[in-house]
């Protein structure tokens, strides 16, 4: 026997739709906004990628700025220091994606 649908689920599926979000019940209307939830927060390590580059590349002008010499040596260091700065951010961008369109 069919549960009779309450005029809060009616008014859960209506507004769940018209953000383009298909739920048949309650309970999938709240693992889906769980996942977008889940999503958004996963994007946060995408700020701490940002600091770190902006810590490499001004940790470079600094020691430019005191030894000049060291110029191309400390380079090479910063180009590695962007490279695994970047990787946790794009880490965090894929964990965002499996979120959204795998899980």
């Amino acid at each position: 026997m069919q549960a009779r649908p309450t005029f809060a689920n009616n008014m859960i599926r209506n507004s769940i739709q018209k953000r383009g979000i298909v739920a048949e019940s309650a309970a999938a209307a709240m693992v889906a906004a769980a996942k977008i939830q889940g999503a958004g927060m996963a994007t946060i390590g995408l700020a701490g990628a940002g600091v770190g580059i902006g810590t490499v590349f001004g940790a470079l002008i600094q020691g430019v700025a005191r030894n000049p010499s060291l110029r191309g040596q400390l380079f090479q260091y910063a180009v590695l220091g962007f490279a695994f700065a970047e990787a946790t951010g794009l880490f965090a961008l894929m964990m965002s994606f499996l979120l959204l369109y795998v899980a």
